[in-house]
């Protein structure tokens, strides 16, 4: 199921062999799930459809390039924010975690900058390959990698991708995964990769009002002051944005 079509409130089924969840782990998920059930409604609304249309035109996509936002996936205020960022900054390495809609708009931008590249991960590799057509469909192309979900870096619980070749330098670090499912903290980890943001360079975590993403940003500013922090509320599900002095 590629994000051309509707989806359901929870993401897709995790595929992970001898992965047990822990009993501390089923109890944040079930904690964070109760006070975090506003949140996930709201994200079920992927955005007025007065700025989807907008943001199409914008782009110069066809009429049904993003036929369905909401749910799990990205709505129309972060893929504004993304578009807005990449037009004007032009950043040479975009990293994405968790492929969908934000590979679409993402590719467009840079094709209209002719400059940059998009590394795309996600760890369903059907999901990788319908995105991969998705995109090749609109005339547009990404490096999109599968990337399995096992044990995650430093002392963030869950799992986290086990990512490759990653590019030494990243202008633009976009985190719309794993799945909170796993646990409300799970995309702590993206931390492994601020060392390769340079000065200026800019992180984007989708999700950053929901409470466990809130936790997560309170860590980060507290391990990372080089970065500045900032939560944009506007939006179904708002984004943190951390840029580095």
């Amino acid at each position: 199921m590629t994000s051309r079509e509707a989806t359901s409130l929870l993401p897709l089924a995790l595929e992970i062999a001898h992965w047990q969840r822990s009993a501390s782990d089923w109890a944040y998920m079930l904690a964070f799930g109760a006070i975090g059930w506003p949140w996930l409604l709201r994200g079920l609304h992927g955005g007025r459809k007065a700025e989807k249309r907008a943001l199409i035109e914008r782009l110069g996509l066809s009429p049904d390039a993003l036929p369905n936002l909401g749910s799990w996936k990205a709505d129309t205020r972060l893929l504004t924010l993304l578009a807005d960022h990449v037009l004007s900054a032009r950043p040479r390495t975009v990293v994405e975690l968790g492929a969908g809609a934000t590979s679409l708009v993402l590719a467009r931008c840079l094709q209209i900058n002719g400059i940059g590249q998009l590394v795309s991960y996600d760890q369903h590799g059907d999901f990788v390959a319908a995105t991969g057509k998705w995109l090749a469909d609109n005339g547009l192309s990404a490096d999109m990698r599968i990337a399995p979900l096992g044990p995650p870096p430093g002392d963030w619980p869950g799992l986290w991708y086990q990512l490759a070749a990653i590019p030494e330098t990243i202008d633009l670090l976009v985190i719309d995964g794993p799945p909170w499912t796993i646990h409300p903290f799970v995309r702590g980890a993206a931390e492994m990769l601020f060392d390769r943001i340079p000065s200026g360079g800019v992180v984007m975590l989708d999700d950053g009002a929901r409470p466990g993403e809130r936790v997560v940003a309170e860590r980060w500013r507290k391990r990372w002051p080089d970065f500045e922090f900032r939560l944009d509320r506007r939006g179904t599900k708002g984004t943190l944005i951390g840029v580095r002095a």
